[in-house]
């Protein structure tokens, strides 16, 4: 049913449109098949479209259009100046470029920029837990081994290490314009962004506040 509703659709009489400026037709396949795959195609997604046959090089425009996300074969009507009409089919292959260790990191290291060159890959191989975004990683503490040229795993970094237990720290307290500062010290480990449990040395009183940066605790009550 799936294979004769696809068939109907490419033989459908066409509504012409005013004849307009041609364009390369991977540019308008690509521009289908992102709108398509929508939210689930990556930011960062690149496409390497691949035809069977000689199909043009222009069209003006592609009347149907059918994609199948998991192999990301395509079937389409391409439509030229003339109103000549074309059946084209290939691969619109989703590539994603993300980052990969130039180097093999482990436990403990934190993740510089340099550390760090960018992969392409077939998005049908990435797994859902896969790091994309650089910003996602730089500035990261390796938490498993991350072997060189392979994939970040979400769950093999984490938040550094910022605070150690018996540290002294700087606690900050902010509001609006007012900025206040005090003596303490860290009566846990923190990573950046974590909650850690503190004693300001001047009044001797328990906080709890999260860690900032090394040596920095921010609380808010």
């Amino acid at each position: 049913m799936r294979a004769l509703a696809l068939l109907a659709a490419l033989a459908a009489p066409l509504a012409l449109p005013a004849a307009g400026t041609a364009a390369p037709l991977p540019v308008l396949v690509e521009e289908r098949a992102r709108d398509h795959l929508g939210p689930a195609l990556p930011g960062r997604a690149e496409f390497e479209i691949g035809f069977a046959g000689q199909p043009p090089n222009e069209a003006a425009f592609i009347a149907e259009f059918w994609m199948d996300p998991a192999s990301g074969r395509f079937v389409a009507n391409a439509v030229d100046e003339t109103g000549g009409l074309h059946r084209v089919s290939g691969l619109a292959a989703v590539m994603v470029p993300l980052p990969v260790p130039n180097r093999r990191l482990m436990p403990g290291d934190i993740v510089a920029e340099a550390d760090l060159t960018e992969l392409r890959l077939p998005q049908a191989r990435l797994g859902p837990y896969a790091v994309i975004e650089p910003e996602a990683v730089i500035g990261m503490q390796v938490r498993r081994m991350l072997p060189e040229g392979r994939p970040v795993m979400v769950q093999s970094v984490m938040q550094p290490l910022v605070i150690d237990r018996g540290d002294e720290v700087t606690i900050t307290f902010s509001d609006g314009a007012m900025r206040l500062t005090a003596p303490g010290r860290a009566l846990s480990d923190a990573h950046r962004g974590q909650e850690v449990r503190i004693v300001n040395t001047s009044s001797n009183t328990t906080l709890t506040g999260t860690a900032m940066a090394e040596g920095i605790v921010e609380v808010t009550r």
